[in-house]
């Protein structure tokens, strides 16, 4: 598993015990689990048919972390795209294909 291999081989990461431990646990309550589960289980995909719908959406994950109250502003989580959109010379972590 790739994610759990990164996390395991990094050697920066402090949280990286609370991490597999978490995932484990959860792997367990699941039997269709091998042994971990990163993913929560049970989504509902709807279908983004216009334009209207996708930007409902994405400033709907984009304000998670701040509703959350992990962050002050959108474009302080670090693996946000929100940067990309909302900042005047903001560069985000990944490269971004803009669908606007």
């Amino acid at each position: 598993m790739k994610i759990i291999d990164a996390i395991i081989n990094n050697k920066q990461e402090s949280r990286k015990e609370w991490m597999l431990d978490l995932f484990e646990k959860n792997g367990q309550r699941m039997k269709s689990n091998f042994r971990f589960q990163f993913w929560q289980h049970g989504n509902h995909p709807i279908l983004l048919n216009n334009k209207e719908m996708y930007n409902q959406r994405l400033i709907y994950l984009h304000e998670n972390p701040e509703r959350a109250g992990f962050v002050r502003h959108p474009i302080d989580w670090k693996y946000s795209s929100a940067i990309d959109y909302y900042a005047e010379e903001g560069k985000g972590l990944l490269e971004l294909i803009r669908l606007d």
